[in-house]
């Protein structure tokens, strides 16, 4: 399984509006600034997350996008599933149809690896990557 950009880059921009002080609206311009993606790109990822409520945008001259939760109910399981779709490794995980299911002896490794992965993505929330990011910050380095 891959994560492709707009898996990344969603999750990259959702950390950037956690950092900001609680309830600061940014544009997709200041996000593209900080972080290097495209404006016009941010604003067509933005579409599926705000669809899913993990995005709040609000229109107007002073508008922008938040995080459309509380930043401890978005797990990153959410985001990517939001942008990505399934996690899936392979599309029979959950398919009951088939066609080989009876005798598919690789099924059993591709069910476990997609629970591992749902289970590692939906450990982890926004406030957890937040918290990450702030810790890093207050590392100090000797040499």
């Amino acid at each position: 399984m891959r994560i492709s950009t707009k898996g990344r880059y969603s999750l990259e921009a959702l950390l950037y509006m956690a950092l900001l002080p609680p309830g600061e609206y940014c544009s997709t311009r200041a996000i593209s600034e900080y972080t290097g993606i495209s404006d016009g790109y941010l604003e067509q990822l933005f579409i599926p997350l705000r669809r899913a409520g993990i995005v709040q945008g609000i229109r107007g001259p002073l508008g922008g996008y938040l995080p459309g939760r509380p930043l401890e109910n978005i797990r990153v399981g959410d985001i990517l599933r939001t942008v990505e779709g399934p996690l899936e490794p392979v599309a029979c995980v959950n398919s009951e149809k088939c066609p080989i299911e009876a005798t598919c002896i690789s099924k059993h490794t591709w069910s476990e690896l997609y629970r591992e992965i749902s289970k590692c993505v939906d450990s982890i929330t926004l406030l957890d990557l937040v918290e990450a990011y702030k810790a890093m910050d207050k590392l100090e380095y000797a040499i």
